[in-house]
């Protein structure tokens, strides 16, 4: 361990796994079972326990605590694991837990950005290409897909699902799953639009975004009911973004899922 790239005042318990080219600063804690690959940097006061596992490249900001205890009275005091990815940055005073079981996993993939005060409560899986803004709460057991958008202080549900490329208006209430390429406001929360600016930023083809609009009008603005609207996506032409958007809902409605936010009703988009 390269000890000039490690503040003093640091305290690490010895068989703590760091590459050598982690920096640790000042009066920060990590404990026995953490692993920490090259490149990563902690800032002062941060606190990293439990099985903690984190990749390369990760900026953890001051006063960031991951790998604790779960604010679940079921909690045995199991050490379950945290594994997060690369080239996420955790800002300060965000907060992840460990799961309740030892069996289970809290997930964060690749190049995630998580800003200052956010929540990731036990057993939540993050994937990658993710912005949560300040504030953000979420409780046990949620799944947020790749690229979605959270803005600031919102609160989510336990076991909710929120799609790919999604965006979720700030101060919103999520208590049910949000659909992928939608746009979601409101306490209680909204499906409001069809995220057409997010996709076309993300570089999806004129093409690819007319497809999507189609599939969203036909489940969110025709009048059909369900289970017909998801028949008629199976009329389009062959997507993978399309069978996601199907498959998304299909298991958002099936048993033991908290089914899906309802649809605001709009003049025009």
């Amino acid at each position: 361990m390269t000890t000039t790239l490690i503040h003093p005042t640091a305290v690490i318990h010895p068989n703590a796994q760091l590459h050598p080219t982690v920096q640790v600063g000042a009066y920060a804690v990590i404990g026995e079972h953490v692993k920490i690959g090259a490149g990563s940097s902690v800032g002062h006061h941060a606190v990293i326990e439990g099985w903690t596992e984190i990749g390369e490249r990760n900026q953890i900001f001051p006063g960031a605590a991951i790998g604790l205890e779960p604010q679940d009275l079921k909690y045995d005091g199991s050490l379950g694991l945290v594994r997060i990815g690369n080239a996420n940055q955790i800002r300060e005073f965000v907060t992840i837990h460990r799961p309740t079981f030892a069996d289970r996993i809290t997930l964060i993939g690749n190049g995630n950005l998580l800003m200052a005060y956010v929540h990731v409560g036990h057993e939540c899986v993050i994937e990658d290409q993710v912005i949560i803004a300040n504030s953000v709460q979420m409780a046990g057991h949620v799944h947020i897909e790749s690229k979605a958008r959270l803005s600031g202080v919102l609160g989510i549900h336990q076991f909710v699902w929120i799609g790919r490329h999604a965006m979720i208006g700030g101060m919103s209430r999520i208590d049910r799953d949000v659909p992928p390429f939608t746009i979601v406001e409101g306490n209680p929360s909204r499906i409001r639009a069809f995220h057409q600016v997010g996709l076309q930023r993300s570089g999806f083809t004129a093409e690819e975004i007319s497809l999507l609009k189609k599939a969203y009008r036909t489940v969110f603005r025709s009048g059909l009911t369900m289970n017909e609207a998801l028949e008629r996506l199976d009329l389009l032409p062959e997507n993978e973004h399309i069978q996601h958007f199907q498959q998304f809902i299909q298991l958002s409605l099936s048993p033991g899922r908290r089914g899906l936010t309802p649809s605001a009703t709009l003049k025009s988009e």
